[in-house]
């Protein structure tokens, strides 16, 4: 049987039904809300597992599931050998995201990572600590200010309302996703101009540990080519 990973609830759940509907496969939640239980029709050998979008990748990597659908930016921030666990498939052009670096508006000569390097360093100079990131996305914020060389920076985990960690006074900056701005504009943050980490959107991918057999695979063969 072919597991297939899609979220669980929400506007992500919705529109990844709507896509699978549209290519003649219709998934369906079961049960009550609370229960995590779903149907796939219109292809035999398929079955629906619903979880949290951010599950979805550990699960493809341990191999629990053959496909999912989740972001760009999950399946890069939680597993740093992606490449090796997982293929990208089909972009589904929904859940449109960007993860940004962002400071305050109020730092005008601060509009490019070089000049955040050197605010960095000042910083601590002035202050005695590093100057503070806050995002939830620790692995991805790294890689990013490594190559672009800044150094003098601590991270500070952030797992909701991160834009409002600076007017808090408990981060200088951070790193989050953001499709409009807006949540930016209104706490008072803008974009660095070459402060695009990742651009992410929903995608489905596929397992590349996870185990099949000859009939899992003409499962597989079939629904990919239905998709795709």
């Amino acid at each position: 049987m072919i597991k297939l990973g899609v979220p669980s609830k929400g506007r992500l759940m919705e529109k990844t039904f709507d896509w699978f509907d549209k290519r003649g496969i219709t998934l369906t939640r079961t049960g009550s809300d609370r229960e995590y239980a779903g149907a796939v029709e219109g292809v035999e050998g398929v079955a629906l597992v619903l979880l949290s979008a951010g599950e979805v990748p550990r699960e493809l990597a341990a191999g629990h599931i053959h496909l999912g659908v989740t972001g760009t930016d999950l399946i890069h921030e939680k597993l740093p050998l992606w490449e090796q666990q997982v293929e990208p498939l089909a972009e589904m052009g929904f859940g449109h995201a960007d993860l940004v670096l962002a400071v305050p508006r109020g730092w005008v000569d601060v509009d490019l990572t070089d000049d955040l390097d050197a605010v960095a360093a000042a910083f601590r100079a002035t202050h005695g600590f590093r100057l503070r990131i806050a995002t939830k996305y620790h692995r991805l914020v790294r890689d990013f200010l490594r190559d672009a060389g800044v150094a003098d920076y601590a991270i500070v985990d952030s797992q909701g309302a991160t834009e409002g960690t600076v007017a808090n006074e408990t981060a200088e900056a951070i790193a989050d996703i953001t499709s409009s701005g807006e949540t930016l504009r209104a706490n008072h943050l803008k974009i660095l101009s070459d402060g695009l980490i990742l651009a992410s959107q929903a995608t489905l991918w596929r397992s590349r540990t996870a185990a099949v057999d000859d009939t899992d695979r003409a499962v597989l063969r079939a629904l990919v080519d239905r998709l795709i």
